[in-house]
């Protein structure tokens, strides 16, 4: 379904170490349209709330915090985009374990995820995008021109993070972690982890990035 923007947009999501990043990344690349990490948005929300020692149980708090916060997304070197919080580049500070856990309590606050909304919203309206989250092709684009849910079954993720971490944390570590997200995400009340109904699934345990940039690649140009 054409989105009502004009621009097209594409929507990705699944749970952690999946390859969305990877995947959307070259997408992007290949097709020359903006790549928006949507979750480093709400990394960039825990960010604050850490630096702040904000009590976000406490809705006037958040709300106050919520109301403050003023991001920048800045084209970088390689066409990456790196993150800024009232001027200040955060991008190196939003992927520790601690950041990656509180964003996932915070995806779950309504107001969190309204302040955001919009932000994401307003990108679409100017640029051909693609969007990487976990309910961006259910909640924030329902009109999106392509929804894909990319999936992996969790061995396989796992041991992708770990190649990624360079042995800071060991395999079942990281696979409890991701459990742990799993688990969060999907039985959350608000915009719960789920394909939407028009997604186009892909299951990635048996190829690489490339091939899966490559069965998206067919699916958009046949359609």
């Amino acid at each position: 379904m054409k989105n009502i923007n004009k621009t097209r947009i594409i929507t990705i999501d699944g749970p952690a170490g999946a390859g969305k990043t990877t995947v959307s990344r070259e997408l992007a690349s290949r097709l020359g349209c903006v790549y928006v990490d949507t979750g480093s948005l709400y990394r960039g929300v825990a960010y604050e709330v850490y630096r702040c020692n904000l009590n976000w149980h406490d809705d006037a708090e958040l709300d106050t915090l919520l109301s403050s916060i003023s991001f920048e997304l800045k084209l970088h070197h390689g066409g990456l985009y790196r993150l800024f919080s009232s001027g200040q580049d955060i991008t190196d500070y939003i992927r520790t374990p601690e950041i990656t856990m509180l964003s996932s309590d915070l995806s779950a606050k309504a107001a969190v995820r309204q302040a955001l909304l919009g932000f994401q919203r307003e990108i679409a309206k100017i640029s051909d995008a693609i969007f990487e989250g976990r309910d961006m092709g259910t909640v924030v684009f329902p009109d999106a021109d392509y929804k894909f849910f990319l999936s992996a079954d969790l061995n396989t993720r796992a041991l992708r993070r770990y190649s990624e971490m360079n042995g800071s944390k060991t395999l079942d570590e990281i696979k409890q972690a991701i459990e742990l997200r799993d688990n969060s995400d999907s039985s959350r009340e608000i915009a719960p982890l789920k394909p939407a109904e028009d997604a186009i699934m892909v299951d990635s345990t048996n190829l690489n990035h490339g091939e899966v940039v490559d069965k998206i690649l067919s699916y958009i140009n046949q359609n």
